[in-house]
């Protein structure tokens, strides 16, 4: 454990001990990626539909720093360097599922031929999966596991993102996580992904920590973090809690903000995910120990690979490193990539060296003291 959490730790434990007195991933490039089908006709029923075997849908969950800034981007260049001929057709959900389902069934009106998902609710997204296979439109899952007959898969493995906030708070905790106690603020119920990291974590935490309360947090919004926190901060006591897991970055911000409006100084260390600027800011701040980061041009790139192959009526297994099952689908072609640990002594050669930020990002002026403790000058 790092010097600073041992003494905000001893600094916690002295305080509340007084009134107890008193008491008593690149992905290779497959060769022969250079060119797309042809326009094909499918039948529907009641209906024929002329689908544009050029046109790749793509349609993501909002529009968040990560996917405006990164995913969509990535993916749209690597579709573009791989199929010159094929065309995007982009449009985010806005976290809205009846939204995202009317958008499904807009890209089968216009006639793609892939359409790469990241659904915001994988069950209620069910039968809009459904509907675009019966219309000859191949589904590439991304980012989430979406239920239905899906032709493939991208993600990290979330169990290891899971180990890996498990395992970073343990260290923050040090040899003091034994009769310690942490609240867990999982992510939305309806998430596959959030029942991956909730696994990967208690595989590290279980039996090492007390976990005094535990929470899925409805649709992964901050506010709802910050309402359970602050539930979890008046049921076991402003001086009980010693660390919390969050699942993610913008958990992370609710949780943060909900320890600093009950007055808690030092903040016990919270975990992360995403590696967003501002959860990277809070490392460097001291307000947030550690995020995960998610190489998300690998990700983009074996998405955009697969879409591609399955554009020339290729098998995307030639792209997949491995098979994953859902719940309604069994051997889908995969790709699983390895996800990393960021606290603040690895931001440099992890988010900086890969370009995801650069130091003048991070480093506003609020942040500046920080960043000259941390060893991030321009």
């Amino acid at each position: 454990m790092d010097k600073p959490h041992r003494l905000r730790r001893r600094e916690r434990r002295r305080r509340r001990a007084v009134p107890a007195a008193l008491a008593a991933a690149g992905l290779a490039l497959t060769a022969g990626l250079t060119a797309c089908g042809n326009a094909a006709e499918v039948r529907e029923p009641g209906a024929r539909v002329a689908r544009d075997g050029r046109a790749i849908g793509l349609l993501l969950p909002d529009n968040t720093d990560r996917f405006d800034a990164f995913d969509r981007p990535l993916i749209e260049r690597r579709i573009a360097e791989l199929c010159r001929e094929c065309r995007v057709e982009f449009a985010s959900a806005q976290a809205d599922v009846a939204t995202q389902q009317q958008q499904v069934d807009a890209m089968i009106t216009k006639g793609v031929r892939v359409l790469v998902l990241d659904a915001v609710d994988s069950r209620s997204l069910r039968s809009s999966v459904e509907r675009a296979r019966e219309a000859g439109i191949e589904v590439v899952a991304y980012d989430r596991l979406v239920e239905g007959p899906v032709s493939a898969y991208v993600s990290f493995d979330g169990e290891q993102v899971g180990r890996l906030q498990g395992e970073a708070l343990l260290r923050a905790l040090g040899d003091d996580a034994r009769g310690g106690q942490i609240v867990m603020m999982n992510g939305a119920a309806t998430d596959p992904n959030s029942a991956s990291f909730k696994k990967g974590a208690l595989a590290a935490l279980r039996g090492k920590v007390t976990i005094g309360k535990a929470y899925d947090t409805a649709e992964w919004r901050p506010v709802n973090a910050h309402i359970n926190m602050s539930g979890a901060i008046a049921s076991l006591g402003a001086d009980n809690i010693d660390g919390v897991y969050s699942a993610n970055d913008g958990l992370a911000a609710g949780v943060v903000s909900a320890l600093k409006s009950a007055g808690i100084r030092p903040l016990p260390p919270v975990t992360g995910q995403d590696a967003e600027l501002a959860g990277i800011q809070r490392i460097v701040a001291g307000d947030q120990y550690m995020s995960v980061y998610k190489p998300f041009r690998l990700e983009a790139r074996a998405a955009a690979e697969m879409a591609v192959a399955l554009v020339r009526g290729q098998a995307p297994d030639r792209v997949a490193t491995g098979t994953v099952d859902s719940p309604t689908t069994r051997d889908i072609p995969s790709v699983l990539l390895t996800p990393i640990a960021v606290t603040a002594g690895d931001i440099e050669d992890t988010v900086i060296a890969d370009g995801m930020y650069t130091v003048e990002q991070i480093c506003v002026p609020k942040f500046a003291a920080d960043c000259e403790r941390a060893g991030l000058t321009p």
